[in-house]
């Protein structure tokens, strides 16, 4: 009958209470009865004398057993609470610190930072955020490998967590970034922490077989005299970092206003780029290259423009270290190639094109097969082709190197050295890797007509070209002084502002006069 009354949908507050009473007499009714029919017969038999050793012994037995209980009971509690304590300053520990170095992470310098600040606050002193960042970090990791980044960030770490005084604070901020505190009454303190620390990044470090450096760029900002809030103390120090890194100080920066205002501006014009990448906003300005005995047209080299809609047109010496500092040097190579190809394709005379490949994207793996995915998508013969490597890109990891430059020249693709004596192992270089060109450096050009030891350099460099069987073009041609010693030398190729300027592919035919240089020769895409 509860029951009854319980499931029905209309079930009201007197019929839930008359159902509970019900609950409860039918349990006690049943109880009650239960009892009643309950009968107990005592056993009848007789039992023998119990033995009182017998009994003694099973006594002691059972009070061991009970103690071995109780004992393990305790024992198992203590070990709990033991293994719990630990796991618990363990999991802290974890949560503090980083996991790779074991120096504080990016949440022990917050809690650190304003803990400072307090103590500052209360004692009058200043104190100091120092920003840093590793400079070969990257190069380092695509090279040998992220086993071996690893390994130069756990050493560098060791050494700074080793280096410390008791007034100062290290953490990994993440990747390959920083952060340092130091109390201090002048910025002639905070210089000499700077400057230990400098040290440390660049004392070598090995890992395996190799030694290597690190070295680190480092911006500083004081409280107050910076910032009042810690948030701006750490963002100005980084500004700082920020401008000593893209000028390529060696020594830390301090920031003040115009480096913020310099930064800030370099940033925006890196998210500038990355938007006209994106929404190929980019052009391609082409060079001619010649021959200097019959005047004939060999091919054109590549070079990258881009005009800002605000600001104008922005030099490549501009661009090209934002583009750098940004991550986009691989992404610009890629575009680079593939509208050169596109373009190259259209020309009346099927001549060469040449086009630049940096330190980084050489360095990738995937760089021949992108090259022969772009042959094959634009409809490029692969002998038109011609990339132009430097020194920098091919001494890094010599095997690798060779395997790529071997991958490369198994597609028909031509291979150039650029930038030829500017290197500090030229020679070794042109005995180790089969070019198809060597570029004169334009510094060796520039006083061919006067300086008697630049035009000793060349006659050398034309005739290392003549015994190897490889071609010398020289660049920057600007007047016909340069151009007649050139031809009188044997040069077989150039390329300058005498034979013609960079110009859009629709003006190619109609540029042959001589200009003025205004661009310097590291302007070109990287």
């Amino acid at each position: 009958m509860a029951v009854a009354l319980v499931s029905r949908p209309d079930l009201r507050a007197q019929r839930f209470w008359m159902a509970v009473t019900l609950f409860v007499m039918g349990i006690v009714g049943l109880h009650f009865t239960g009892m009643a029919a309950y009968r107990i017969t005592p056993l009848t038999s007789n039992f023998t004398e119990v033995d009182p050793a017998a009994a003694l012994a099973l006594g002691l037995a059972i009070a061991i057993v009970a103690l071995i209980v109780v004992g393990a009971g305790m024992a198992s509690y203590l070990i709990d609470t033991d293994v719990r304590a630990h796991s618990q300053q363990q999991l802290r520990y974890m949560a503090a610190h980083d996991a790779l170095t074991g120096l504080p992470n990016r949440i022990s310098f917050t809690d650190r930072l304003i803990d400072v600040l307090h103590e500052a606050r209360g004692s009058g002193r200043k104190f100091a955020v120092i920003g840093i960042d590793l400079n070969r970090f990257k190069e380092i990791n695509d090279t040998l490998g992220h086993s071996a980044g690893d390994e130069a960030l756990r050493i560098v770490s060791r050494r700074m967590a080793q280096s410390l005084d008791s007034d100062e604070f290290v953490a990994r901020l993440g990747g390959d970034e920083f952060a340092a505190v130091k109390t201090c009454g002048t910025k002639k303190e905070v210089s000499a922490f700077a400057d230990r620390l400098a040290e440390i990044f660049d004392r070598p470090i090995r890992v395996g077989n190799i030694e290597v450096t690190v070295g680190a760029s480092m911006g500083a900002a004081i409280w107050p005299d910076d910032a009042e809030a810690p948030d701006e103390l750490v963002n100005n120090a980084d500004l700082a970092m920020y401008h000593a890194k893209h000028t390529f100080l060696d020594v830390p920066c301090f920031y003040d206003s115009g480096i913020g205002a310099s930064v800030r501006k370099r940033r925006q014009l890196g998210e500038a780029l990355r938007h006209a990448l994106e929404q190929d906003e980019l052009a391609i300005h082409y060079q001619v290259q010649k021959s200097l005995s019959t005047g004939e047209v060999q091919g054109y080299e590549a070079l990258l423009r881009w005009t800002h809609p605000q600001l104008g047109p922005i030099s490549p010496s501009e661009f090209i270290p934002i583009a750098e500092e940004n991550g986009l040097v691989r992404s610009l190579g890629v575009w680079v190639l593939r509208r050169a190809c596109m373009d190259a394709v259209t020309w009346d005379k099927p001549c060469r094109v040449a086009v630049n490949v940096s330190a980084v994207q050489f360095m990738d793996a995937n760089l021949p097969r992108l090259v022969h995915e772009v042959l094959i998508e634009t409809g490029l013969p692969p002998q038109r082709l011609e990339l132009e490597l430097t020194e920098t890109a091919l001494i890094k990891d010599k095997g690798r190197s060779l395997h790529i430059i071997g991958q490369i020249k198994a597609l028909g693709v031509g291979l150039a050295l650029d930038d030829f004596g500017s290197g500090y192992s030229s020679l070794e270089t042109l005995r180790s890797f089969p070019f198809d060109k060597i570029k004169l450096d334009r510094a060796f050009v520039d006083g061919i007509e006067s300086d008697r030891q630049s035009k000793a350099i060349v006659r050398a460099v034309l005739a290392l070209g003549k015994s190897l069987d490889i071609p010398v073009l020289a660049e920057g041609i600007e007047t016909d002084e340069q151009m007649s010693v050139l031809r009188l030398e044997g040069c077989d190729e150039g390329q300058g502002y005498l034979l013609g300027r960079p110009s859009p592919i629709g003006d190619l035919a109609q540029n042959r006069q001589p200009a003025q240089s205004d661009t310097p020769r590291h302007q070109r895409v990287a």
